[in-house]
């Protein structure tokens, strides 16, 4: 008898896929392929439809952005180029209606526009809310304006009605459906409200003060777009322009970009530790395949099957099933990543484009190599079998697997969890954190299992107990293999619930329920008496008020600095645009001095926020000059600050400790919660026509619906890991069944009683479960402290009571996992479990 070993490999595959023994297997490369391909296909399809809209998004070939009017040497460059250009701005401002139509305001988005716009995409707009669009290169007419539909139903207004923007009153022509260059963000804070760039100076909202953002737009030839760019690119670092950028998608992040790098960094983190879990299940489970499949082995042997050819029949089963669980997974993986799509509906645009195959053949790759890595070595021990096996049993054992071929394996798996990863730091303390993890768990438990031993008082302790650690201390290895396994998979698992629970409240404290709801900015200083008082008459006894000062910093110590002078990306963006400064004299109650003091009235002396401080490379002592409106000033840093930015309250990169700053022009803001008062916006509005009021309360209602849209997505795929843990636990537990069925055989025939033996199994569960658990949660909160720090970016809150929790998880997991895989070994008839043994 002399089989091919392709021929051999697929009778032993049918056999075994009848017989179950390969369905841990395939389970855990499902599960493994499932979470890396959902994740794969959910961010292939973001890019593909980034890089789909890219020029409708920027709304030309290229975009000179800037918060002043863009300098006459870009239009001219564009202009000797061959290029067509236009110019848009915008900002937010007011809409209201006139008094005889109710007088109702509404925060809008401003935006002029000139003859040309826009250069990419097409506007569509329509003659009324329920009118079919229609494509249109024109832009409103002097006199005119084009809005978004709720706009209309939010100040009560019809078509053809007048819109009050500052001074102006412009007729409300078309309905705004499609805006090319709107922007990729999560949400509009505002409405739109479209007009042509000649009626811009009869509003009179351009005020020395305003923040208006400015975007210079070109398209053309691409190599005369190229040519444009590289040239504006350089232009742009000049000392002597300023707050001009060449925008890119990436520059054009939406407004809640933190939270979506930390669901897609969570989502990534999820995906890693199911891989990683899986990879344990595999390894155990094949290793008790490879167990079971030992005496069929040395049979094959004696029939005359060469050591190659069993190697091969084996390589080639799971060569095969790992095709196919990795296909099964790629499928689930396609399926559950529209389940991501549904539930961010409204997040992310549900057209995207198709998925290419690069997810599939990563996700078959991935489970090719989670399988053959950490499953095919103990299998390959069967080729070695020797066949006198057939009649002692006590030859040809399994062996540990070479180092030198584990580290392949390990090393390749590990490179490709790296790159899927798509942050370094997060797949280096996931990686390399799970790596050390296990050999701290197998040390550890070694050495409690060589404790354990000498703890136990035999002549004291009840029978149960005694055997219970008798059994655990007799086979040691599959103690420390036991122990360890589970702690891997509960330390994914407590990981996991503390990173989602810490990670939730600090999105979710992004929105506290006693935050300012409203925020009035271009508050101008001879109104700020007024301005006051109006709020105290309304009842609105706490508020935040602050000076808002345009600052460019000029000097760090009296050397200039400039984009050039900072390697860092954010740091070139920010002393390339100007701050927002301001004063008062005792420091903001919602920040927190961090170092230095904070000296109430001194002059030339500033406060900085810590973040941009280390952004910036600034130290206490350094002495910062900014420009401000023309006037110079140069002050010392004595104090940084800790700022909270999700506080909803009003924050500053920098501040002085003084009442006032003298010959600088300055509006003011205002934070508070608004009265319950009908028509008290209205009414305010009204009476200061040039000031910004933000309504954040529908604001804040959306940004809390975003965030359980994006938790809800997180925890979907949560499932994934939890199950991955399962398994793990399961196949840990169960990779002793046969040997705990043999010991419990001869025990019962030796007199044993089965309610003993169930009080022996429980209590070496219990010890197992708790040790695990403890290991797993002390361990868990040092990572998840890594992660926290330094790829979430929150702070990290464990309580101590975790390792006791984590210890009792453990317990009650390992209780469960036992008693659903090893519910037979104690209903197993004596004479079977014996036969079994001698056969």
């Amino acid at each position: 008898m002399n089989l091919s070993f392709f021929r051999l490999g697929l009778r032993t595959l049918v056999r075994d896929l009848r017989a179950g023994e390969l369905r841990l297997l395939m389970v855990a490369v499902t599960l493994a392929v499932a979470a890396l391909t959902s994740v794969g296909f959910f961010a292939d399809r973001l890019q593909g439809g980034l890089q789909r809209d890219a020029l409708q998004l920027l709304g030309g070939d290229a975009v000179v952005a800037s918060d002043n009017p863009t300098p006459p040497a870009f239009a001219e460059r564009a202009r000797a180029l061959g290029l067509q250009t236009v110019t848009t701005m915008g900002f937010p401002t007011m809409g209201r209606a006139s008094d005889v139509q109710g007088g109702a305001t509404k925060l809008v988005a401003l935006k002029s526009v000139e003859p040309g716009y826009p250069l990419r995409g097409s506007l569509q707009v329509a003659d009324s809310p329920d009118a079919m669009p229609q494509p249109t290169r024109d832009i409103p007419a002097p006199g005119d304006v084009w809005v978004d539909a709720p706009l209309l139903e939010a100040l009560g207004l019809s078509m053809g009605d007048m819109l009050l923007l500052g001074d102006a009153q412009l007729r409300i022509a078309r309905i705004i459906v499609v805006e090319p260059d709107r922007g990729a963000g999560f949400m509009s804070f505002a409405p739109r409200a479209m007009l042509n760039q000649a009626d811009v100076p009869a509003t009179g909202l351009v005020q020395p003060a305003s923040r208006l953002a400015y975007r210079f737009a070109v398209a053309g030839s691409p190599a005369a777009v190229k040519a444009f760019s590289e040239w504006a690119a350089i232009e742009a670092t000049k000392p002597e322009v300023h707050g001009v950028r060449v925008e890119s998608l990436e520059s054009g992040r939406p407004e809640m970009r933190q939270t979506l790098d930390r669901a897609q960094k969570f989502l990534n983190l999820v995906a890693l530790l199911a891989a990683l879990l899986s990879a344990v299940a595999v390894a155990l489970a094949a290793r008790g395949f490879a167990a079971d499949h030992l005496d069929a082995s040395a049979m094959l042997r004696v029939l005359g099957q060469s050591q190659r050819t069993i190697a091969g029949a084996y390589t080639t089963e799971f060569a095969l099933i790992g095709l196919f669980a990795s296909a099964l997974g790629v499928v689930l993986g396609y399926l559950v990543h529209n389940v991501f799509v549904l539930l961010l509906a409204g997040l992310v645009e549900s057209a995207l484009p198709a998925p290419s195959l690069w997810p599939v053949a990563f996700g078959l790759g991935m489970g090719l190599t989670l399988l053959l890595a950490f499953g095919l070595p103990p299998v390959l021990q069967l080729a070695q079998v020797p066949p006198l096996r057939v009649i002692r049993r006590d030859m040809g054992g399994l062996r540990p697997a070479s180092l030198a071929v584990l580290g392949v394996g390990v090393a390749g798996f590990a490179a490709l969890l790296l790159a899927v990863s798509s942050d370094l730091a997060l797949g280096l303390i996931a990686v390399g954190g799970f790596a050390a993890a296990v050999a701290l768990f197998a040390l550890l438990s070694w050495g409690a299992v060589k404790l354990l031993r000498k703890s136990v008082n035999e002549s004291t302790a009840p029978r149960w107990l005694v055997l219970a650690t008798r059994q655990i201390s007799a086979r040691p290895a599959y103690a420390v293999v036991q122990v360890s396994s589970l702690a891997v998979g509960l330390l994914a698992l407590v990981l996991l619930v503390l990173l989602r629970t810490d990670l939730i409240a600090s999105w979710r404290k992004a929105t506290p329920p006693d935050a300012p709801n409203r925020f009035v900015i271009n508050v101008m200083p001879d109104q700020a008496d007024v301005f006051q008082q109006v709020l105290k008459d309304a009842g609105v006894a706490r508020y935040d008020w602050y000076p808002m000062i345009r600052g460019r910093l000029l000097a760090v110590n009296g050397q200039p600095v400039g984009p050039d002078s900072y390697a860092e990306d954010r740091a070139k963006r920010l002393v390339d645009r100007e701050f927002n400064l301001s004063n008062a004299v005792e420091a903001p109650g919602h920040n927190q001095v961090v170092a230095g003091q904070w000296t109430p009235g001194e002059e030339g002396a500033i406060s900085v926020e810590e973040g941009i401080a280390q952004t910036l490379g600034l130290q206490l002592g350094d002495r910062l000059q900014f420009d401000m409106g023309g006037v110079q000033n140069e002050a010392r840093i004595t104090s940084l600050r800790k700022v909270d930015w999700g506080s909803m309250r009003a924050n500053f990169f920098v501040m002085y400790p003084v009442a006032s700053l003298k010959d600088v022009p300055v509006t003011y803001l205002a934070a508070y919660r608004a009265p319950d008062k009908a028509g008290f916006d209205n009414a305010l509005v009204r009476q200061f026509p040039n000031i910004t009021n933000v309504d954040m309360g529908a604001t804040i209602a959306q940004v809390q619906r975003v965030l359980e849209q994006v938790i809800q997505a997180v925890e979907f795929l949560f499932a994934f890991t939890l199950a991955a843990g399962l398994v793990v636990l399961f196949a840990a537990v169960t990779a002793t069944r046969e040997e705990r069925a043999r010991e419990f055989a001869i025990m019962r025939a030796m007199g044993a009683r089965a309610s003993l033996l169930r009080q022996v199994q429980r209590a070496e569960l219990v010890g197992v479960g708790l040790l695990a658990g403890f290991l797993a949660s002390c361990v868990a909160v040092g990572v998840g402290w890594a992660l926290a720090r330094y790829v979430f970016d929150f702070a990290w809150t464990a309580a101590l009571w975790v390792p006791l929790a984590g210890a009792l998880a453990g317990a009650v997991l390992a209780l469960a996992a036992g008693w659903w895989g090893l519910r037979d070994v104690l209903n197993r008839p004596v004479v079977e479990t014996l036969r079994r043994a001698a056969e």
